[in-house]
């Protein structure tokens, strides 16, 4: 059996625990949230260091990439440094690797989005997947200083992304990661931000990025429209629905009810893959991936019900 386990500065009521049959091995994944406490994590991660077969650090990376460029965000350091026995990841090894395929997974096997316009919230965060909308002939409008730093300023492309992360990104991450991303109780459904971006949304075709920010920020009267992102529960899809997008694709698949962060899956996939983290390159994660048959998960909704959900595992069964 591998024990895997998220702690996340997240809320603690997206908390999730699952046991997993994985090729005929037992994986049990769970999710801990410390809403918003840095130090309640660190001092879980001590506990637990040692005794469990990965880490996933969930509610912050420890990285941001922008083009060749990446940024170390400075609140998520502690984190990742009380892991001294267990291998801790934070998502990112699979945000550029399988998020960039996502966009083509969609294309192939959901509907044709080539020149469709895609708005990403952030984009710094979802690199590889706008990269992979990029690739695909879409035009970007990407959100990053409209989430993160309040201006009402639409990024186009990822060059000019990237030339404005080199002259602020070294500087927004040394400020206190709450002033940039929702956490603890701001994870939670009482807070939106709706009306001050709502344009944006309602000019895409597809709403991509991290999900929280999109529940902060995106209106109703969504008809029609996709949503791309990560990790949902049952009580985020009644949300989607209620807005009424017509389809979700997440890009990590359901697993027990909810599609957990890329950092829960990179954390399985380090505990499979049984290298050093050091080691291990995007090929390992692609290729394990397909080995254990892990595909995006894609739900169609119609009238507000869902009506189909397709692509989930066929080798992965939940164990009651």
């Amino acid at each position: 059996m591998k024990y895997i386990v998220s702690i996340s500065i997240g809320s603690s009521r997206r908390n999730h625990k699952v046991s997993l049959d994985i090729n005929n091995e037992n994986i049990v994944i769970e999710r801990i949230g410390t809403d918003g406490d840095i130090q309640k994590a660190i001092k879980l991660i001590r506990e637990m260091d040692g005794k469990v077969d990965a880490f996933g650090m969930g509610g912050i990376d420890v990285y941001l990439n922008a083009g060749k460029a990446r940024y170390r965000i400075k609140d998520a350091v502690p984190i990742m440094e009380a892991a001294k026995s267990t291998p801790m990841v934070d998502g990112s090894g699979l945000k550029v690797s399988l998020e960039k395929d996502v966009p083509g997974f969609i294309n192939d096997n959901v509907e044709n989005i080539r020149g469709k316009s895609v708005f990403i919230v952030p984009g710094i965060d979802r690199y590889g997947m706008a990269e992979g909308f990029q690739n695909l002939g879409c035009e970007l409008v990407l959100g990053d200083l409209m989430v993160a730093l309040g201006i009402n300023l639409p990024i186009k492309s990822l060059k000019m992304l990237d030339k404005i992360a080199g002259i602020i990104a070294p500087i927004v991450c040394r400020l206190p990661f709450e002033m940039l991303y929702p956490t603890g109780k701001e994870q939670n459904n009482g807070i939106s931000r709706a009306g001050k971006i709502d344009k944006y949304f309602y000019e895409a075709d597809i709403i991509a990025g991290d999900f929280h920010y999109i529940r902060q920020y995106m209106p109703g009267g969504m008809q029609g429209k996709m949503v791309v992102t990560n990790t949902v529960t049952d009580e985020d899809i009644k949300w989607l629905k209620k807005c009424g997008i017509r389809t979700l694709v997440t890009s990590t698949p359901n697993l027990g009810g909810r599609s957990f962060g890329t950092n829960v899956i990179e954390a399985v996939l380090v505990a499979l893959i049984g290298k050093s983290i050091d080691d291990i390159t995007s090929e390992d994660y692609l290729a394990m991936l397909k080995d254990i048959d892990f595909k995006p998960r894609v739900e169609q909704f119609e009238n507000g019900e869902l009506h189909k959900e397709a692509y989930i595992r066929k080798t992965v069964n939940i164990i009651i």
